[in-house]
């Protein structure tokens, strides 16, 4: 595509993207409490570096932009109504209902004695027919005895759930023999196989970048690092600039060194996109010399609010490249919206995200044995095997199998590491030391988080927790599964790295479900060793066997982990490969019950809350591609 078309494209696509998304509610100067909630190998990004944003012309952007919407939208409705309307309806109500309450306490009243009569004349029956019963009620009383006395193996749970995991404890026993509930291990999948990959279709003209180039450090952990290396993609095509292989920021939380081509193979992605854009590993040595910060180059997440829109960069970003050839993005997590954007660099993320990032061979062989292990070394390969681990590691673990039935398993994302838990300001139940070790933790990594908090009456945990903002703890994630019908035998593979609270958080778990797994204890240490203080290549482990799943389940919904998973699991999968994905905010007005909810209405309201999340649909505006590929942009309707 020549320069000339491309600055039509330009000005087409800024007269396309002028119309803003629909009432959308923002409280300027809050910090998202959500933040951006990743797996342990994407986790919510260090606070905004503060300041003023080159572009946007004293609006607020950063950390402003980063707002707190959904708890806005919590907060609006009990100030859209005036003081003096909720006085006066207030007295209208009062009486309506002082008058009902007088006569339901009149019924309550003549119901209680009602109830009495009929037990004094039960008794009185009772007590005339006592001597005739006395041998039969003693030998019964003892078998009654027998019967509820613990016996001394029997597992004790404490904690605020402890009843309730007591009751899926017998649950499980009961019901090892049983049958599991069909719809555990599939999707609906008629509606679901009506959608089949076609990311991988193109009709225009390789992209000269003759713009300049585009560098990225992305920040983050793997799974933000995708998204942003993707979206660098299509802002690449966008600007008609040639884009720099991009590199990972190191973190001070996840330490981890690995760039770009330590996860993914760099010659497949440069030769598989370059019908799409032009990518190099280096800048030119005429432009490597310069301080880019010096002449203006470089472009920060304070720059740049979530999600901008491409006329955004048209206008503020195109004329610094032209001018400088150069421009370098540091962090650009989340800084290009889903919609509106054109139908063709849709598809080109999807292209990305689906086809481009594969990973390097190092991390593919590893995965196979780890998958190879899980199927219980079965000749036969997994669905998703061949895209994940590629043809070569597929064909060496069939050539090493042993049996022809692959042994299924469930893979669970436990999110509950202690940045997710720090950041979500929520309580887990460990009381005042919990409380000072999480404040401890956000004023070192969160600094602007714990600001806030000295500034602004923040949402208290509870709402928090009644809203499903909360990640869900080990325990609930048990109840959920158990209650779900996933037999005591189930082996589950669980992703995530150092849980909060060590392995005492996960007692409920392993007592619950004894066959559970993790990398570390399926690969030997030596096949692990490669991997040692590289935390990004260990969650590309993760990936691979959550992903490969014969079933998903996730626990934080926003997750980026959990979110990626899902959208390859959909985009490949063929309606084949079940997903479960809890609606926090339904699962914690069942938890909040926990001292009196009975176990067939716990497990009867947990099974429907999760059934809602399963329909098959296709990508709601403004969301993710990479989680929801079900769109025309990423995948094609085969009825």
């Amino acid at each position: 595509m020549s320069s000339t078309s491309n600055s039509n494209n330009s000005h087409n696509l800024a007269l396309e993207s002028k119309q803003d998304r629909p009432n959308t509610v923002r409280i300027p100067d809050r910090v998202d409490l959500r933040g951006s909630p990743r797996s342990r190998q994407g986790s919510p990004s260090h606070s905004p570096r503060l300041g003023p944003s080159r572009f946007l012309n004293g609006e607020k952007s950063g950390a402003s932009f980063v707002g707190a919407e959904l708890l806005g939208k919590l907060w609006a409705d009990r100030k859209k109504q005036p003081k003096n309307a909720k006085r006066k309806g207030g007295k209208v109500w009062y009486q309506k209902e002082r008058v009902k309450g007088l006569v339901v306490l009149t019924a309550l009243v003549g119901l209680f004695f009602l109830v009495d009569w009929i037990m004094l004349l039960r008794l009185q029956d009772h007590r005339v027919g006592s001597d005739d019963r006395s041998s039969r009620n003693a030998s019964s009383v003892s078998a009654q005895v027998k019967v509820t006395k613990p016996s001394k193996g029997k597992k004790h749970y404490g904690g605020i759930y402890g009843r309730l995991l007591a009751l899926a404890a017998h649950a499980l026993a009961e019901g090892q023999n049983k049958r599991e509930p069909k719809d555990l291990w599939q999707e609906p999948v008629v509606p679901a196989s009506a959608w089949r990959p076609c990311a991988d279709q193109r009709d225009w003209e390789p992209n000269e970048g003759k713009n300049g180039y585009i560098m990225v450090t992305a920040n983050g952990g793997i799974n933000q690092q995708r998204v942003a290396v993707c979206n660098a993609v299509v802002l690449a095509r966008l600007l008609n600039a040639t884009l720099v292989v991009p590199k990972f920021m190191y973190s001070s939380v996840w330490k981890d060194v690995s760039q770009f081509g330590d996860i993914y193979q760099e010659e497949h992605f440069i030769k598989y996109l370059a019908p799409d854009i032009r990518i190099v590993k280096e800048l030119p040595e005429e432009l490597k010399s310069l301080d880019l910060e010096a002449i203006g180059s470089v472009v920060t997440d304070v720059d740049v609010r979530k999600e901008s829109k491409p006329s955004f960069y048209l206008k503020n970003i195109l004329p610094i490249l032209l001018q400088k050839r150069v421009v370098h993005f540091v962090g650009f997590g989340n800084r290009l919206a889903f919609d509106p954007i054109p139908f063709k660099f849709q598809r080109l993320r999807c292209r990305c995200n689906f086809h481009a990032l594969k990973f390097v061979p190092k991390i593919q062989e590893t995965a196979a044995l780890l998958l190879e292990r899980l199927h219980k070394h079965s000749a036969q390969p997994g669905l998703l095997d061949h895209y994940l681990v590629g043809p070569h590691a597929v064909a060496a673990m069939i050539a090493r199998s042993d049996r022809a039935k692959a042994s299924k398993y469930l893979a669970l994302h436990l999110r509950f590491e202690i940045d997710m838990v720090a950041h979500s300001l929520c309580e887990f139940g460990g009381g005042e030391q919990e409380g000072q070790e999480l404040e401890a933790y956000r004023q070192i990594h969160f600094p602007a988080l714990t600001e806030l908090k000295k500034t602004e009456k923040l949402p208290s945990p509870a709402m928090l927790r009644s809203e499903g903002l909360c990640p869900l703890t080990p325990e609930e994630a048990v109840l959920m599964l158990a209650a779900l019908g996933f037999n005591r035998k189930t082996q589950i593979y669980v992703a995530g790295a150092q849980i909060y609270g060590g392995t005492s958080r996960l007692a409920a778990l392993t007592s619950l479900y004894p066959n559970l797994v993790t990398k570390e204890n399926l690969l030997s240490s030596a096949e692990l060793e490669p991997f040692k203080n590289f935390s990004s290549q260990l969650a590309a482990l993760d990936f691979i066997a959550c992903t490969a799943a014969d079933a998903f389940a996730m626990t934080d919904s926003g997750s980026q982990l959990s979110s990626l998973v899902s959208g390859y699991r959909i985009y490949y999968g063929g309606g084949r490969m079940p997903t479960i994905r809890p609606n926090k905010r339904r699962l914690a007005d069942i938890f909040v019950k926990n001292n009196t909810i009975e176990w067939k209405v716990f497990e009867q309201r947990v099974r429907k809350a999760v059934r809602q999340t399963k329909h098959v649909q296709s990508r709601p505006k403004a969301r993710s591609v990479y989680r929801y590929p079900r769109c025309k942009e990423c995948m094609c309707r085969t009825d």
